[in-house]
């Protein structure tokens, strides 16, 4: 063998030795990858959760403040004793809640 031969066989094992070792094996799924992969939620569905969670959210926040304003509370006048007016429509919307428990 000449050396130009000898550096192309040797060249030629050292890229497949290297080319083996770089290839990721390939696996069969096994049965809890593919439980997890069924069980995710799809994008859809979890846009549509977060959806009903902010509506919800926003009707609980919409009936306090219906709650508040219904005990004397204006959100919307310039009052100098701001908390102690929202304080008091605190208390009567609680103490409501006690009676009616």
């Amino acid at each position: 063998m000449t050396m130009s031969c000898t550096k192309s066989v040797t060249l030629l094992f050292v890229l497949a030795a290297l080319g083996s070792g770089f290839a990721a094996p390939a696996m069969a799924q096994s049965a809890s990858d593919a439980a997890a992969t069924m069980a995710a939620p799809s994008a859809a569905q979890t846009k549509a959760e977060k959806k009903a969670a902010k509506q919800q959210a926003r009707a609980n926040k919409s009936a306090e403040l219906k709650a508040l304003e219904d005990a004397g509370y204006n959100p919307s006048r310039r009052d100098p004793n701001y908390p102690d007016d929202l304080q008091k429509a605190q208390n009567k919307v609680n103490a409501q809640k006690a009676a009616g428990q």
